[in-house]
């Protein structure tokens, strides 16, 4: 299991229902979508304060989780406040890029705070989701909910996939490292490659394992889930 995943098994709301975390992520899924800037601000920094109370983590932890997300989030929001324009007076701020204007408008920039709060509420809930809802539980929920099997057996393979190819992916990198495979940069990229070409070759000879033991035991089509 992945540091995530050991982490939903320490939660202090392991035993409660999958159904009531999952009504909660909802209501703070509407909260973010519905409340103004400073409404999203207050629900970002109390989703954080219960998620490192639940985890027994400290907020700084919290924030790195965050920083990859984050860092589209500021990509995607730099798209929506910068403006292109011919005519300098229609943006608040602005520089002269050839026959064009490039700067920020009042609607770009309206519209650049409101997403970049809401995303990061949304954010902030999913990840609180993702850290206290064990695997075994999504998949009762997704069983309750009248999920169809197949889609659901789909979710708990790719489920599996994900742990065989980090498994796989560390075990190269390890090797690599030892053998001073990444002692300089031109090193470093020749590793990476042949880490990529690797662990796809990896990762189909542990899907046929898998198939063959299926098939000494008779697999018929369905997981017991």
């Amino acid at each position: 299991m992945t540091g995530l995943d050991r982490l939903s098994y320490r939660s202090r709301w392991l035993r409660v229902a999958p159904e009531r975390k999952f009504l909660l992520w909802l209501t703070l899924m509407v909260l973010a979508f519905v409340l103004p800037p400073l409404g999203q601000g207050i629900e970002l920094a109390l989703t954080a304060g219960l998620t490192c109370w639940l985890l027994r983590i400290s907020l700084l932890r919290w924030c790195r989780w965050m920083a990859l997300p984050f860092g589209f989030l500021l990509i995607g929001v730099a798209t929506i406040l910068f403006s292109v324009s011919r005519d300098p007076h229609a943006l608040l701020a602005a520089v002269p890029v050839g026959h064009y204007w490039l700067g920020i408008a009042a609607s770009g920039m309206t519209t650049a705070v409101e997403t970049f709060w809401r995303s990061l509420a949304a954010l902030a809930a999913t990840l609180w989701l993702v850290l206290n809802l064990p695997f075994p539980q999504l998949i009762a929920l997704l069983k309750r909910a009248r999920v169809p099997r197949l889609l659901t057996e789909q979710i708990l393979l790719t489920w599996r996939f994900i742990f065989i190819l980090l498994d796989e992916a560390l075990a190269i990198h390890r090797a690599q490292t030892l053998r001073f495979g990444y002692r300089s940069l031109p090193n470093g990229y020749r590793s990476l490659a042949m880490l990529v070409g690797l662990l796809f070759t990896r990762v189909l000879i542990r899907y046929q394992q898998m198939t063959t033991v299926l098939d000494v035991k008779l697999y018929q089509g369905d997981f017991h889930l």
